[in-house]
């Protein structure tokens, strides 16, 4: 929210700088973000006038004119501005006046001809960012002479607030003038709003078949306005330093009352309009063209204003092109309604839409104040544009809107929760500033919650309110005291914070995504995954909840590669969201991805590219942590977003615990991706868990060492061997270790060459080569029996 300082003194002026009054709202809990000037500096500037102009003698596009700026003689100026005419109030820099960005104005010959001075644009003075098409036009009755910064009131700020979503009746002047009325003790005074006299009886009939979704709506008939009219300067200048930018002078002054009041409004072409205003909620498939231009397909559950031919405006978001005020419009119907922020809540941004109207109405306005911003429209558009107002027709359902809320606050919770017994006057005049209605009774306060407060509800939100209002910096501080006990150490465990130390250690760097992905992303990778799907986005790319990291890793790898960054580690840890919401699984999973050269670039390095078993070394190493590797298993198995030759499941203890592999070609391909990458994800609970570490007594005996090399098919996988190593070597194998792997010259086709290296060691005595051979001859024996193995001659 931005305001100038200069209209907020205009509702209630403390005796406070502009960086103290800022800092006063802060310590009230509207945190102010920003303070900036509303304009550049300059000076020597003055409003002048226009009395004379003549073409220039050897320029089409340049006018000697002559201004009159109090200073007691006529003044030349050469002005190359379209829009110039006589009669003007303009503002005029005199010779030695400097403008924004240093530059100083000094008597000059253009074409042959003296210019003393410059007549100025609004972009000149640093009213606005763009090149202005020409120069600022001042109202007839700016008095010449008058310094341009005061006229215009240039020595203002505007502030910037940011609330947040329970201080929806801060969004506006009014709002944060009573913030700064109850924070300095002052009265409010804004401007006085009479109800406006209707000039003829003809009003536009309307329907409200959604109670529920608008259970106040207000309409006025304004016939013969004038839409050519210009909005007055004070108002443009308002609603630029409110962050809004003039566009004619009907959408102007709903905007400025919304500004104002806080209240959003919306003006229709009468002519546009046909039988009745309808509010209901859309049909399937029913189209509507915004203001913005852009057209939205409506979905059922959106409440919308309609006619009787078709729909006009999403209500409380945005209205419809084909309805609003054009240059051809003679009749305006003024809409002031109230909707219910669960109503409007989500709508604007699932049709990807933001505007000022869906941020008030979200957040919740006054239900009692749509009469009062209809009045004060009408007034401001009768005094701009003309016209004659009709009465103002009200459609409600009182048992639909808010109704009183009461509210308990006990003397000994406040007490309780501020540390600090506050004077009972002290608290009721407090409650009264805000606007609640306070009955003292036994045990403390009862108060009524004035309609502009929805965030007011329990008791606990009153203590927040007199905290806040009271000061929390004159609160007691005090420090708790706390029994700092050791917490035990499961050495039986692995931290989280050792796999990630373990994983930057192995040169990977932490990634930390959405945990909403692209449906279309996580479909490509995981095309039989269930998943919530969010009912308000964030955007449309980030609308279905992960069932994977996989999702995540692969937009971050994209992220990279498009900066060319060829070479990149990634790891992260976090929930995945498996099933509908009746019965999601949340399931904290470790996930990695790597992509491009094994090493980093250097001279001894090569430039061989990442396989699987490069990842797969790296999550071994994890695995290891936890004491007990003979615990997992890889066997093949196939995964859709994963090569199917190059996939593995991952086990724990026998049960599905992850999966590793390289990602599958053809998704490589649909998601534009033109290296390889292998990637991996194991659940955190299995990568946790453990044994307690034990120490085993060093054997003072000599070692063992057996290297035999087996003939088997080259579709067996080399665990099943070494499990069979396991099953026979009997108690005394200390090391089972697959050193070569061979297909080639001297071993048949279909078959491979695996050699492995057996240690053998005895903790108190040496073993013999009796005792080695038997344990070989039975390992030699169960591989051919049970796996059709072969000893390599």
């Amino acid at each position: 929210m931005k305001f100038s300082e200069q209209w907020l003194r205009e509702w209630v002026s403390p005796a406070l700088a502009t960086q103290a009054l800022a800092d006063q709202i802060t310590m009230a809990g509207l945190e102010v973000d920003a303070i900036e000037p509303v304009a550049a500096a300059f000076d020597g500037v003055v409003v002048a006038e226009v009395v004379a102009k003549a073409p220039h003698p050897d320029a089409d596009k340049l006018n000697v004119c002559q201004v009159e700026d109090a200073s007691g003689e006529r003044v030349q100026v050469v002005c190359g501005a379209p829009n110039v005419a006589e009669g003007q109030k303009v503002p005029f820099a005199r010779v030695g006046a400097v403008l924004p960005g240093d530059f100083k104005i000094k008597k000059a010959k253009l074409r042959g001809v003296e210019s003393r001075g410059m007549i100025c644009s609004a972009s000149e003075l640093g009213l606005e960012e763009e090149a202005s098409a020409g120069i600022l036009v001042l109202p007839a009755d700016a008095p010449v002479g008058e310094d341009v910064r005061a006229y215009l009131g240039l020595d203002d700020h505007t502030i910037e607030v940011d609330l947040t979503p329970n201080r929806g009746d801060c969004l506006s002047v009014k709002g944060l003038a009573r913030e700064v009325g109850v924070l300095n003790r002052l009265p409010v005074e804004g401007p006085a709003i009479a109800p406006v006299a209707p000039v003829h009886d003809e009003t536009f009939p309307v329907r409200v078949e959604d109670a529920a979704g608008c259970p106040r709506y207000l309409g006025r008939l304004i016939k013969g306005v004038d839409v050519t009219a210009e909005t007055p300067l004070w108002m443009v200048e308002r609603l630029r330093r409110g962050g809004i930018r003039a566009i004619d002078p009907v959408v102007d002054v709903t905007n400025y009352v919304m500004l104002e009041l806080g209240q959003p409004l919306h003006a229709f072409d009468r002519g546009n309009l046909n039988g009745a205003v309808v509010v209901r909620q859309a049909r399937e498939g029913e189209r509507l063209v915004l203001l913005d231009g852009q057209e939205v397909t409506l979905s059922d559950g959106t409440l919308i204003i309609a006619d009787e031919r078709a729909p006009l405006a999403i209500a409380g978001v945005m209205g419809g092109e084909h309805s609003g005020v054009g240059p051809e419009t003679r009749d305006i119907f003024l809409e002031a309604a109230h909707f219910s922020p669960l109503a409007v809540a989500g709508q604007a941004r699932s049709y990807g839409l933001h505007t000022d109207a869906s941020h008030r109405f979200e957040r919740g306005v006054d239900p009692a104040l749509a009469r009062e911003a209809a009045e004060r429209a009408t007034a401001l558009l009768l005094e701009i544009v003309g016209g004659e107002p009709g009465p103002l027709v009200e459609v409600a359902d009182v048992d639909r809107l808010p109704g009183d809320r009461e509210v308990l606050l006990r003397r000994a919770r406040l007490d309780q929760a501020l540390d600090k017994a506050l004077p009972g006057d002290e608290v009721a005049e407090i409650l009264e500033r805000l606007g609640l209605a306070v009955d003292a009774v036994a045990d403390g306060w009862h108060a009524r919650v004035p309609s502009w407060r929805f965030d007011l509800a329990i008791e606990e939100d009153l203590i927040e309110e007199v905290a806040r209002i009271h000061g929390y910096n004159r609160l007691p501080v005090r420090r708790p005291a706390a029994r700092l006990a050791l917490k035990p150490d499961h050495e039986a465990s692995t931290p989280l914070s050792r796999l990630r130390r373990q994983m930057v250690a192995r040169g990977y760097f932490e990634a930390v995504t959405y945990s909403f992905v692209a449906p279309e992303l996580q479909q490509a990778l995981l095309p039989e995954a269930v998943s919530p799907t969010l009912a308000n986005p964030i955007s449309s790319d980030l609308s279905v909840m992960r069932a994977s990291l996989f999702p995540g890793l692969i937009r971050a790898l994209q992220h990279n590669l498009n900066r060319q960054q060829t070479r990149v580690r990634l790891f992260e840890t976090g929930l995945v969201f498996r099933g509908e919401l009746d019965g999601l699984h949340q399931v904290p999973m470790l996930g990695a991805l790597a992509c491009g050269p094994r090493s980093p670039e250097g001279w001894a390095g090569g430039k061989e590219p990442v396989d699987f078993f490069d990842l797969k070394g790296d999550l071994e190493s994890l695995l290891a942590l936890g004491g007990e590797l003979e615990a997992w298993r890889f066997e093949p198995a196939e995964h859709p977003a994963l090569h199917p030759g190059q996939c593995a499941r991952v086990l724990y203890r026998g049960e599905e615990a992850g999966w590793i592999g390289t990602l599958h070609p053809a998704v490589r391909s649909r998601l534009g991706l033109k290296v390889d990458a292998v990637l991996c994800e194991v659940r955190l609970d299995a990568l946790v868990q453990g044994r307690v570490p034990a120490f085993t007594p060093l054997s003072r005996y000599p070692e063992v060492r057996r290297d035999l090399a087996f003939l088997v098919d080259d579709d067996r996988p080399v665990q099943a061997l070494l499990d069979t190593v396991h099953a026979r070597a009997g108690e005394w194998l200390v090391e089972a270790r697959l050193f070569d792997v061979y297909q080639g010259k001297g071993v048949p086709e279909g078959r491979k060459s695996v050699a492995l290296g057996l240690t053998w060691q005895h903790p108190s005595r040496t073993l013999n080569d009796e005792e080695i051979n038997h344990l070989v001859d039975a390992i030699v024996e169960e591989s051919r029996q049970h796996l059709g193995a072969e000893l390599r001659a």
